[in-house]
């Protein structure tokens, strides 16, 4: 029987990559969620029964184990960008980590991968990167062979930062963002998914930071993705002070609304991460140390922006019938 990999996870942005390609090597693929029924989109990654869907509350060590039954390998995908109801940054990304490895290690499972984030550091300001650190270290005590990634800001066709951005383009002549001087090195996703493989096929442990062969401001990367949709936007780097009164607001609502309403446009930890760089570190193991050439963001953007284009996938073919009556 062929082996099996359960990703926690795995219907997520990353995930969904790691199981076709975990697919694609012949193992059969158990996709750890909490909604199974909107994860039924997997399926198609395999053959007939080789990817499937099964319930799991990374909250509750019950279902963590019952997942994780029968696997060889294990894959977590799980984390979080805001707070929401028991979905807390310390619950999700450190104590939910932690339960994996710790599970992992007690049943015998052969390797563990662990997607982290640049940034991840226990002694951080930031809930969202301190609980990253706190997860690292979880689950390199339990499981000390893992193999802990950690990617910068995440392309690909379901992001949710171009296609953020580009949705915006369309509400008004002004795309406001902030910190707009913060230096990424965007990661094509199929890259990270690539690199998750191989710590599942024993081919790489230890921690790698992964980013793109581009580094770019937050202000640049939004000229790029202009010019990709063919927009003329002014961008507008927010004032650090409006950005802040912004977030506290968007916080306060929530927490006013007890959760009802959950700040999803900018929280004041977000806030705090934005005004980092978000790139490799000089010393640290990377794509190099993978054989992995990373994907520059030109091959790929204009292959999902352009529904964000005026004219949408006809934008290239109105301008070339335009160019054609001006010869005419």
């Amino acid at each position: 029987m062929s082996k099996l990999v359960t990703i926690y996870g795995g219907s997520g942005f990353v995930g969904r990559y790691i199981a076709r390609r975990m697919a694609k090597e012949g193992w059969r693929v158990r996709v750890a969620v909490r909604r199974p029924n909107e994860a039924l989109f997997v399926k198609p990654y395999g053959a007939v029964g080789q990817v499937e869907p099964f319930f799991c509350n990374v909250r509750d060590s019950a279902s963590v184990r019952a997942a994780m039954q029968g696997a060889d390998a294990v894959v977590n995908c799980v984390g979080i960008l805001v707070n929401e109801g028991r979905n807390t940054f310390s619950a999700v990304q450190a104590e939910g980590a932690e339960r994996i490895a710790t599970i992992a290690a007690e049943m015998g499972v052969e390797r563990l991968v662990q997607i982290s984030a640049i940034g991840a550091d226990t002694d951080s300001d930031s809930k969202y990167s301190r609980t990253k650190g706190w997860g690292e270290q979880a689950v390199l005590k339990a499981f000390p062979t893992a193999l802990i990634l950690r990617p910068s800001v995440i392309f690909g066709p379901e992001d949710d930062f171009f296609n953020r951005f580009a949705a915006m383009t369309k509400l008004g002549p002004v795309l406001p963002i902030t910190a707009g001087e913060t230096k990424f090195q965007p990661v094509y996703v199929d890259d990270v998914a690539k690199a998750a493989v191989m710590g599942v096929l024993g081919q790489a442990q230890g921690t790698y930071e992964l980013g793109g062969p581009d580094v770019e401001t937050f202000e640049k990367l939004m000229k790029r993705m202009l010019a990709v949709v063919g927009r003329k936007n002014l961008i507008i780097s927010l004032p650090g002070a409006v950005s802040k009164a912004v977030a506290t607001a968007g916080d306060t609502v929530q927490w006013l609304t007890g959760g009802l309403i959950t700040n999803r446009i900018l929280t004041t930890d977000q806030l705090k991460n934005l005004y980092r760089n978000n790139v490799v570190s000089k010393n640290a193991k990377s794509f190099a140390d993978l054989g992995i050439t990373p994907t520059p963001m030109g091959a790929v953007l204009p292959d999902y922006l352009w529904r964000f284009r005026p004219h949408g996938q006809y934008e290239a073919i109105q301008a070339s019938a335009k160019n054609l009556r001006k010869h005419s």
